[in-house]
This record gives structure tokens, sequence and C-alpha cells, in this order.
């Protein structure tokens, strides 16, 4: 007789002996078997399939907690801590309500020459630095622009056109030297195309690193 029949029939005898159902329990030998397996396997008809051990082992799945907001948080970068405003700095700085009055004043009143502003970092926004007299011409806003700090510029500037017409028009500056900080350039720049929003009527946009990018040559080749 195979070998493993001999296997089947003394459990089946072993069981018949204590009064076990023979019938029910040859199922799941023979199927055991007939699929060549090495060990012979015994599922109790009693036994429940609703018990599942192997969910226990089964980890839960996390859900990862959201970061906090960027007004709570402050990037650091070498041995500085930038505010959360800074680190947000793409968005651009806020502006001060003087600069708005003044360059209304400027555009509509002609009080004022030019205007130059400056970004505050302590405050976190772009306020005046200084207001130019309506007599003063274009070499007096030159040399008021610092060598090796950023600012930001409009200009009046009156011209007359090739038909002999007497014109103006509102200048926005841009003024970033090179020997200014790479942070200074990086705040002024990201802070521009916001500020410039908040002045409702320029006209014309000069950006310049080097006193040569803003002479009157180039600005009244821009003005035409």
């Amino acid at each position: 007789m195979d070998h493993g029949w001999v296997v089947v029939a003394r459990m089946l005898d072993a069981r018949a002996a204590h009064g076990g159902d023979v019938l029910g329990q040859t199922r799941p030998l023979l199927r055991t078997w007939r699929h060549g397996r090495s060990q012979t396997s015994y599922i109790s008809p009693s036994s429940s399939l609703s018990h599942r051990p192997w969910k226990s082992c089964v980890r839960p799945r996390h859900r990862r907690r959201a970061p906090p907001p960027c007004h709570r948080r402050a990037r650091r970068c070498g041995n500085e801590t930038f505010p959360s405003t800074m680190a947000n700095s793409a968005s651009g700085m806020a502006v001060n309500d003087e600069c708005k009055l003044k360059f209304q004043d400027l555009k509509s009143k002609r009080s004022f020459r030019f205007i130059t502003f400056k970004i505050d970092e302590h405050t976190q926004q772009v306020v005046v630095d200084r207001l130019g007299k309506p007599g003063d011409t274009y070499d007096d806003f030159t040399a008021s622009m610092p060598d090796s700090e950023c600012r930001y510029a409009v200009f009046d500037f009156d011209f007359t056109t090739d038909e002999n017409c007497q014109k103006s028009k509102i200048f926005f500056i841009s003024w970033s030297p090179d020997t200014s900080r790479v942070r200074s350039k990086m705040l002024y720049a990201s802070s521009k195309d916001r500020f410039k929003r908040e002045l409702d009527g320029i006209q014309v946009e000069l950006q310049a690193t080097d006193p040569s990018e803003m002479s009157m040559d180039i600005v009244k080749a821009r003005a035409l």
C-alpha cells in the first residue's frame, strides 16, 4: 500500500476509536495528499473561519501630519535665521501707506521730482527713503542713489518729442548695484512686482546695476 494511504488509514482508525466523524474528516486528508504535499494536515470542522490571526500582524496605516503654517516656521540659512515673512519673500514685502501717498503727490500734484524707496528689514516693509524737490535735476537723482545698497525709485521725467511737444513720463527704476549684498538683491528682486502694483501710473521701467545703465541718454531713448 502507498505510504500516503497508510498514514491516512492509521489516522482514521485512531479517530474512529475515539468516536470522531470519519467521513467528515476524510476530505481534508485526501485533499492534502492529492496535491502532493509532504505532510498531511487536518482542518477541524468546528474551527471558526472568521478568525484570522494574520490581521493582528498588519500594521495600521498612519496619516502624515500636516506641516505647521508658514507663519510658525523659520528657515535657517548659514548662521542667519530668516523670519517667516522673509522665508516667504516670493510674495513680496508689505508696502507702507506713505509710499502710495507720496507717489500720488508726485503724479497728480508734481510735488516731487523723484522719490527713492528702501526695504526696512526690521519692519518687513517698503518705506520712503528720500524725496526730491520739484527743481531737482536728473543728476541730483542719480547722486542720491547709494553705491552699495539697493533701492527702488520713481522719477518724473520731462522731455520734448521730435514734433516739439512737451511731455512727461514716470519712470520706475530698480537700482541693484553689484557691490550690494546678495541677500538684499534677492529681497528687492522678489518684492519688486508687488511694489509696482501699489504704484498706479508707472509708464516706463528701468533696471540698473551700474550708473551707466541709467544714463540720461538711455532714459531719453526709453521715453521716446
